[in-house]
């Protein structure tokens, strides 16, 4: 397909497609004509796309008329009728995590969780947070260069969930931290909301039956040696006389777990690609690094580590115009509206001192991010001490691989110093 043959295509049937080498390479510029002349767009696919801010945000805080729906009738429009969804372990736990839940079940699963991922809790992992990363920048510092997401940005988040659940470090070594960052990677694959190949769904189930495995083995021992970490938090959070249960505090881990990976990590591999994009906004940060956390938001704005989120239409609604009609399914596309300029001044421009409104990649309303607390804090201290530790860094991957079009990251970034 020809550059400006792309435009049409994406006005007439606009798709998250993995394999749209245009969209994957700069989805932003889709975003932007959507945005543009058709911000409320009824896809070929089967789905409203809404990419101006102020819908989105609409849509994501407006829990009477738009929510998750019904999670295995969305997985049967990808498959056919005849899908069994439940049989297959990777959407087996989707099914059922709150993150996919509506009200009541939603607002008690999520209070459970809120009980044990306190922002107090988060807070007092800071001095934890700052010796993970200063270790994994000893490992490789006198090498000279990395492999940043393999060596870095996945193991961060990955090894300070661990801990929290208050796994031993001499247990959280490099081969636990691969063996967890495959199987999050591998299970996700069924979050891109595309019929998987038979290859890849086997691959996807047989990792989240190994990450139930593991977190079950974690939750046992709690419960007869309780600590005071969260798994153990988990355990004990209670609604009146009821706690979660232990298929539950499953689905809870593993969706922590992966929110981490997708989030965090693809926040610090993004984040430094595109500063060294920028090199004057480097600069900045190196000279001072107390604005890694201002950085952290624009990063997130600028190079949306989230790029959409889907809710289901409980009622006729009115948007833009048209009419989503009771049932319809909605794609939000929370990239786009980062960047919109009726919101945001100059909105493609990186600006690490940027202020102003709130970017919309952790969502909103009763579905806000439970972990984004964490994901800014570990953002915070890795970029300051990427910038105080390693000024000197050079990016030496020129042609960027991007992993997906939903979940926006790269698979490998070359560094040296």
């Amino acid at each position: 397909m020809t550059a400006d043959a792309a435009p049409e295509r994406w006005l007439r049937d606009f798709a998250m497609d993995p394999g749209d080498a245009d969209l994957l390479a700069d989805p932003y510029r889709a975003f932007a004509i959507l945005r543009e002349r058709d911000p409320v767009h009824w896809s070929g696919h089967g789905y409203w796309v809404v990419t101006r801010y102020d819908d989105i945000r609409a849509i994501v805080m407006d829990r009477q008329n738009f929510g998750q729906g019904d999670f295995e009738r969305n997985i049967r429009l990808l498959y056919g009728d005849d899908f069994d969804v439940l049989s297959h372990p990777a959407y087996r736990w989707l099914a059922d995590v709150f993150v996919f839940q509506d009200p009541p079940r939603h607002t008690r699963l999520r209070g459970l969780v809120t009980q044990a991922l306190t922002a107090r809790r988060v807070q007092s992992m800071r001095p934890r947070i700052q010796e993970i990363t200063d270790r994994l920048i000893d490992n490789v510092i006198a090498n000279g260069r990395m492999e940043f997401i393999h060596e870095f940005a996945y193991k961060l988040p990955t090894a300070v969930m661990c801990d929290m659940l208050g796994i031993d470090a001499d247990e959280a070594d490099d081969d636990l931290l691969a063996a967890l960052n495959k199987a999050i990677q591998d299970s996700f694959l069924v979050l891109e909301m595309r019929p998987l190949p038979e290859a890849d769904l086997k691959r996807a189930n047989d990792q989240i039956l190994f990450l139930e495995r593991f977190f079950k083995t974690i939750f046992d021992r709690r419960r007869s040696a309780p600590r005071d970490d969260l798994a153990t938090a988990l355990l004990n959070a209670r609604d009146g006389g009821s706690g979660l249960t232990e298929w539950e505090m499953t689905t809870v881990a593993i969706a922590l777990f992966g929110a981490g990976f997708e989030t965090t990590a693809h926040m610090l591999g993004n984040g430094l690609f595109t500063l060294h994009r920028h090199p004057e906004q480097w600069e900045k940060l190196v000279n001072d690094p107390a604005l890694a956390l201002s950085a952290s938001e624009e990063i997130l704005r600028f190079e949306s580590s989230l790029t959409m989120t889907y809710r289901k239409a409980f009622a006729d609604t009115v948007l833009g115009g048209h009419t989503i009609a009771a049932g319809q399914r909605v794609m939000a596309m929370l990239g786009a509206g980062n960047r919109d300029p009726r919101v945001f001044s100059d909105p493609d421009v990186f600006d690490i001192t940027r202020d102003g409104p709130r970017h919309l990649t952790f969502g909103g309303g009763i579905h806000f991010c439970v972990g984004a607390e964490l994901a800014r804090l570990e953002g915070e201290i890795g970029l300051a001490t990427l910038a105080r530790r390693l000024p000197n860094v050079r990016v030496e991957t020129r042609d960027p691989h991007w992993r997906g079009v939903h979940f926006r990251g790269l698979t490998e970034l070359q560094l040296s110093w």
